[in-house]
Order: C-alpha cells, then sequence, then structure tokens
C-alpha cells in the first residue's frame, strides 16, 4: 500500500506501524519539540515515552509506535504542540 509521509509517497505493507515505514524509508527523526526544536524518532517503541508523535490525516499527537497504517494514510512531521485540525 502507499502512504504519504510529508508530501512524499511511501510504501508500506499491511500490519506495518507509521514508525516502521518511516525509519524504513530511512528516517530516525519525524518530530521536534516545542522548546528547542529538537528532533525525535522512536525511544522505547512501546508508546510509554510519547517521543514518536506524529499528525496522521490531520490528527495530531499520534504515537507512530502504536499505529499501524492505512492505505492513503497522510502521515506529517509534528512541530511542537498542534491543534487537531
Amino acid at each position: 500500500m502507499r502512504v504519504r509521509v510529508d508530501g512524499e509517497v511511501c510504501e508500506a505493507e499491511e500490519g506495518q506501524t507509521v514508525a516502521g515505514v518511516l525509519l524504513a524509508a530511512g528516517r530516525n527523526s519525524w518530530r521536534s519539540t516545542r522548546r528547542g526544536g529538537r528532533p525525535r524518532g522512536v525511544f522505547c517503541g512501546i508508546g510509554v515515552c510519547f517521543d514518536c508523535l506524529v499528525v496522521v490525516n490531520g490528527v495530531p499527537d499520534v504515537r507512530a509506535c502504536q499505529r499501524r497504517v492505512e492505505p492513503d494514510d497522510e502521515i506529517r512531521t509534528q512541530h511542537g504542540a498542534e491543534l487537531p485540525s
């Protein structure tokens, strides 16, 4: 299946997490902190640390390590705190 990551088309397999797709695409950082803009990606991988937050289909604060991709998902890098669209 195909998903979009920051506007770029990426291939994904059924059952793969958003974090898995991002890592397979060579991205190890996809969020920046509210203070300082420091890069973040997967840290714990089990949904506890909330370091892997992304925006999926307009919904912010989605844990990339916990959410499985769906066809045509729009995934976007999250910068600090964001409001739902």
